[in-house]
């Protein structure tokens, strides 16, 4: 048989060789006898994850054949994530071992790499970070607007995540209350519809579009403007802007206090003599108006309030832009240059200064309100006393013309009685007539005046 056949592969039993063989054969079968049925169903190529279809060219040096079998079974011991590619053909062209990608129908070759970087890029696409749309403003006072994503954000500012959920105007209704956050590189400020992140040479005002941001904007660029500011600012970029968003926050609280003075005052001219529907609903805004207005003077002085306590914060925002630290000891300002610690502990006292200033103005701002708002308050008690006195003469009377429905119901009666058809012979004298009609009359009215004495006796009226 050897000597008829000469390359006739001869093996064992129960060797690896001949299971590899067997496999591999069982394999090609199978595949055969499944794809007429799947074209007969019309059903689309089904994939099989993990799986390889494996084509041996049986040679005659067992050398090769051993190369390629143990090559075989050590990528079936090796995890889901080495293997190269699903449906891939390992060929054996003498030395060497080349892998082929199955192709399908379409004419197009498919992998588990390919796969797995398809739902990577898909899963990627799915996130969608906010991008901001701002207004940049430059030490210089030149104006831009711009698109800014968070992650450039964060690392151009050099702020945490969470330092952003102060100014963020997507949270305006959570993020509420006024706050001035320094942070080592930067200060924010939420001020009512303003809302900006100050650096050393820049500013970026987030909501530009409402009034706030174009107050602060209308405030800033003049202290920017050297034809104004003879030459200069006379104060550093960050200081300039807090001034101007403190000064912009203040003045629109001022002036919605100048609008509504004389308005509330004319009304407490007017009330409570004249009492119309008109003017108790002027009212009633007015003194809501006034309600707002206190509240957001109040959580403003409260925060300059915090501000000046705190000297941590103030020499905080002196040292920004500077070579300096603050000792953790005792908070004094160490600088590598000894005329920077002088400048920085002079703008600790102009700080200061400033924000006792707007404080002072706040608190007038905050206390005339609360004024306005006391006087609309007595005004609303005086007429409610008003007009309780009016209901209180209305159930009066209305409880005096009961009592004389009550007696001429009485006398009603008797005068029914009589127009019964029945004979009592007191209709044959003459004057029976007119003395029953004044009876009934003094009766009734004997009777109403013993009633009122009682009512008034009992204090009910």
């Amino acid at each position: 048989m050897a000597a008829t056949a000469p390359y006739l592969l001869q093996l064992p039993v129960r060797s690896p060789e001949l299971r590899v063989l067997i496999d591999g054969g069982y394999a090609i079968f199978r595949s055969r006898l499944e794809f007429p049925f799947s074209r007969k169903n019309h059903a689309p190529p089904l994939r099989v994850v993990n799986a390889r279809k494996v084509r041996v060219e049986c040679v005659a040096k067992s050398t090769e054949l051993e190369a390629l079998v143990k090559d075989g079974g050590d990528g079936e011991d090796e995890d889901d994530d080495e293997v190269r590619e699903d449906d891939d053909k390992v060929v054996s062209h003498g030395d060497s071992v080349h892998v082929v990608p199955q192709e399908f129908s379409n004419g197009s070759a498919s992998s588990q790499k390919n796969v797995s970087t398809s739902g990577g890029d898909s899963l990627s696409l799915g996130i969608r970070e906010p991008v901001y749309e701002v207004v940049e403003v430059k030490t210089c006072g030149t104006v831009a607007k711009r698109k800014i994503n968070r992650r450039h954000l964060l690392k151009s500012s050099g702020l945490r995540p969470r330092d952003i959920r102060s100014v963020d105007p997507s949270l305006w209704l959570t993020n509420s209350m006024p706050a001035l956050l320094v942070r080592e590189h930067a200060i924010l400020l939420n001020l009512g519809s303003l809302r900006a992140i100050v650096m050393q040479e820049r500013v970026l005002i987030f909501n530009y579009n409402r009034k706030g941001g174009q107050a602060f904007i209308d405030s800033l660029l003049p202290r920017l403007n050297p034809t104004s500011t003879n030459g200069g600012p006379s104060m550093p970029f960050v200081l300039e802007v807090v001034e101007a968003a403190l000064h912009s926050r203040i003045q629109r609280l001022e002036h919605r206090l100048w609008d509504l003075e004389p308005r509330v005052e004319a009304l407490l001219e007017v009330l409570p003599n004249r009492l119309t529907a008109d003017i108790l609903e002027e009212l009633r805004i007015s003194k809501q108006k006034l309600v707002e207005l206190g509240s957001r003077a109040g959580a403003l002085k409260q925060m300059l309030l915090d501000i000046l306590e705190d000297t941590h914060e103030i020499r905080h925002i002196c040292i920004i832009g500077r070579n300096c630290v603050l000792k953790k000891e005792n908070d004094e300002i160490e600088c590598s240059v000894p005329l920077e610690k002088e400048i920085a502990e002079e703008e600790e006292e102009e700080i200061e200064m400033l924000l006792e200033n707007y404080l002072q103005r706040c608190e007038s701002c905050h206390g005339q309100a609360e004024r306005l708002l006391d006087s609309a308050k007595e005004m609303e008690d005086s007429i409610s006393v008003n007009l309780s006195s009016r209901r209180l003469e209305v159930s009066r009377f209305e409880l005096i013309l009961q009592v004389g429905t009550f007696c001429v119901a009485v006398g009603a009666l008797v005068a029914g009685i009589f127009g019964m058809n029945l004979r009592s012979y007191l209709e044959e004298h003459v004057f029976a007539f007119w003395l029953t009609t004044l009876g009934i009359i003094v009766g009734a009215v004997l009777a109403f005046y013993l009633m009122y004495w009682y009512l008034r006796t009992r204090k009910i009226l």
